[in-house]
């Protein structure tokens, strides 16, 4: 740990975009299992979930240089080649995402993306119905709600793939990817440059407009 130095790899944007999904994906997860007068609850955090991938998704391609897709998501051979060098102890290591974990994350929010857009339209045959449910048939309400139920069991498989190698990074390569995304600083080799991080006022007017996109559409659609 000597010879290397703290890079400020993550900006504050992206740090609490993780924090607060985390937080609202177990509030969806808990308010679903519990049901009965929670659903509604249930429903804000699925919104929430919406907005925040809606941002995640404007940040990816305007956002700080480790944040956008075009610096962390490389094509199947990237991937490839990264993992035999992890099984070979050779892996250099990467100022944000490694290509695995590029993969990971468009996995991720393609999952989150699918589980909020079916929530829309989705419904429990009872009480409980998305805001949309009215713009399409029960037949294909149904069908949603099927994909939305079935959907999570795979974000929740890939939640845990996801966590197995943060754990896999700690204890058998010795590298904390929780910390960087606590702080924001990850500890690099000199030398290695400084990702360009941009503004935070891009992101507030991203995410208040990612906001008023999921307002707007549950609200008047």
């Amino acid at each position: 740990m000597s010879d290397l130095r703290l890079t400020r790899i993550w900006d504050l944007p992206t740090r609490l975009f993780h924090w607060c999904l985390v937080l609202l994906v177990a509030a969806a997860w808990g308010t679903a299992e519990l049901g009965d007068n929670l659903m509604d609850y249930h429903k804000l955090a699925g919104y929430g979930i919406l907005a925040l991938v809606m941002f995640r998704l404007a940040w990816g391609i305007c956002g700080s240089e480790t944040s956008r897709f075009a610096g962390f998501v490389r094509g199947p051979r990237s991937a490839l080649a990264y993992l035999q060098a992890v099984k070979r102890g050779h892996a250099s290591p990467y100022p944000g995402h490694n290509p695995l974990g590029g993969w990971m994350v468009a996995a991720l929010l393609a999952l989150l993306f699918l589980q909020a857009g079916t929530g829309l339209f989705a419904n429990d045959d009872i009480m409980t119905e998305g805001p949309l449910k009215h713009w399409v048939s029960d037949e294909t309400s149904s069908l949603l709600t099927g994909i939305h139920e079935t959907n999570f069991y795979v974000l929740l498989g890939l939640v845990a793939v996801h966590v197995s190698a943060i754990l896999f990074y700690r204890f058998f390569k010795g590298e904390d990817l929780v910390r960087p995304m606590l702080t924001g600083n990850k500890p690099l080799p000199p030398g290695t440059p400084e990702p360009k991080m941009a503004p935070i006022w891009l992101a507030a007017l991203i995410m208040a407009g990612s906001s008023a996109t999921v307002w707007g559409i549950v609200a008047y659609l």
